[in-house]
C-alpha cells in the first residue's frame, strides 16, 4: 500500500514538472495532480484491459505513445478542475513522461 501511494506521490511531482516544462498543460497545483495521476492511472489501467498489453507506455512504442497522449487529454474531462490540455501538450506531455519513464521505470516509482 505504501507503494502504491509513493508511486503516484512520485507520479503527481513528474506531470507537475512537466506541466511547467509543456505549452498547453496546465495542472491546478500538487493536489490537483494527485487526482489527475490517479486518473490517468486509471484510464491507463482501462486502455491496457480493453486494448491489451501493447498499448502502454512500458510497450515504449508508437502505439504506446499515442495511447498515453490519449489518455491525458481524456483524463481533462473527467477532472476538468484539475488538468487543462490540449492536444499539442498531451502530445508532448506523453513524449516527456515517455523520457522521464526510461529513465525511471514504473516498476521503481
Amino acid at each position: 500500500m505504501l507503494g502504491l501511494i509513493v508511486r503516484f506521490l512520485i507520479s503527481a511531482l513528474v506531470l507537475l514538472v512537466v506541466s511547467w516544462l509543456v505549452p498547453g498543460l496546465s495542472v491546478a497545483g500538487f493536489t490537483g495532480a494527485i487526482i489527475a495521476a490517479v486518473v490517468i492511472a486509471f484510464l491507463g489501467w482501462v486502455a491496457e484491459k480493453l486494448l491489451g498489453k501493447n498499448v502502454t507506455p512500458r510497450s515504449r512504442g508508437l502505439i504506446g505513445f499515442i495511447s498515453a497522449a490519449v489518455v491525458i487529454y481524456l483524463a481533462q474531462f473527467i477532472v476538468p478542475q484539475s488538468i487543462d490540455v490540449n492536444i499539442f501538450g498531451a502530445l508532448l506531455a506523453s513524449l516527456i513522461i515517455g523520457v522521464i519513464d526510461a529513465f525511471v521505470p514504473t516498476e521503481i516509482r
